[in-house]
């Protein structure tokens, strides 16, 4: 790697969980390199418009250069631009709310959320990052995956989001065996205390696991008997469309390390 940006990167992370600005010293402690080295980087950053400081404290915060690309990954990634339409569906037919995700390190990313129907006040969720174990869209990616991938991320730090949240290793695996049974994953307020997800995998063209698609509404409203199993089964069949959409082999899924 190349210290000097991997360095910048480590300042920009700094940043992105500061509340709300960090100066030059409380860089240079985070990151563990001298005032200077910080210095320069935050003048570089600066430059580009990654960061901006504050002129009555000297401090920096993000800047907007890191929204224009956010939204131009957004734009460009296929995962999202071929969900659109099938999330849109998938909200009318349910009339719930959609998100759709792909797993970055051992976070869920949202890159689309259709609102559920109505005129309902809702705030937009893409942009999100979630712990992969928290969420239906998680846990359907994380059955998919291979297996060592699978066990990395068991093995790994298991956050507790609400009192539901589930962070025992063996509970989680045998949910993913279920998963790979059933075709989709369930939270009951594990990510959000009133709300449920159920969620499906989406493939690619090369048969692996892209991210997945899901609905997120209130418990009531998902997870009654009748509900639960009308919910699944669409959200099964938009997740089978939007993998053919991206050229997935029809035994997709069936390749997944056991």
């Amino acid at each position: 790697m190349v210290q000097a940006v991997h360095r910048a990167f480590h300042v920009l992370r700094e940043l992105a969980t500061a509340t709300p600005r960090l100066g030059v010293t409380e860089l240079a402690d985070r990151v563990g390199v001298a005032k200077p080295t910080v210095h320069a980087l935050l003048r570089t950053l600066e430059a580009e418009g990654m960061v901006v400081q504050d002129r009555e404290t000297g401090k920096y915060r993000l800047g907007p250069g890191l929204v224009t690309l956010g939204n131009a990954y957004l734009d460009s990634h296929e995962l999202r631009t071929r969900a659109v339409t099938w999330a849109d569906l998938l909200a009318t037919q349910v009339g719930s709310a959609v998100w759709v995700g792909l797993l970055t390190g051992r976070e869920v990313l949202v890159v689309h959320h259709a609102f559920r129907p109505g005129g309902s006040v809702q705030v937009l969720e893409t942009g999100a990052t979630l712990p992969w174990n928290a969420c239906a869209l998680g846990k359907a990616i994380a059955a998919f995956l291979p297996a060592e991938r699978r066990t990395g991320l068991l093995a790994g730090e298991l956050p507790r989001v609400t009192g539901a949240s589930i962070d025992d290793p063996d509970l989680l695996t045998a949910q993913l065996d279920r998963v790979r049974e059933t075709g989709h994953a369930v939270d009951e307020q594990e990510l959000t205390l009133g709300d449920a997800g159920i969620a499906a995998p989406v493939f690619d063209r090369t048969g692996d696991v892209a991210g997945a698609i899901g609905l997120v509404g209130p418990v009531e409203h998902l997870l009654t008997d009748t509900a639960r199993q009308e919910c699944a089964i669409a959200v099964r069949q938009v997740a089978r469309s939007l993998s053919r959409d991206l050229g997935a082999p029809r035994n997709a899924g069936l390749r997944a390390s056991g």
